[in-house]
């Protein structure tokens, strides 16, 4: 365990922020499963609109650095030629 002042801080706002990234990315992952869903059913509508609050949020993530900026774009990416696909 940590002796010094600063180190028992640095323990509590780490817990503090895994748990907000751990929390978005649960958040992100139920809305891609969401998404994928509706690309299985083939119900288009539902899929565009689930691909908008999905790459909202991966958007939202990889500015607050939860993801990297290139991997949110990947994922954007393979989400909307997906959901293109669907025809």
């Amino acid at each position: 365990m940590a002796n010094i002042k600063s180190a028992k801080k640095r323990i509590l706002v780490t817990k503090k922020k895994e748990l907000r990234n751990k929390s978005a990315k649960s958040k992100i992952k139920t809305l891609v499963k969401k998404l994928e869903a509706a690309i299985a059913e083939g119900n288009k509508a539902e899929a565009e609109d689930a691909l908008k609050v999905a790459i909202s949020e991966i958007s939202k993530a990889a500015s607050k650095g939860i993801f990297h900026k290139n991997t949110a774009a990947r994922k954007i990416s393979r989400l909307t030629l997906a959901v293109n696909k669907m025809a």
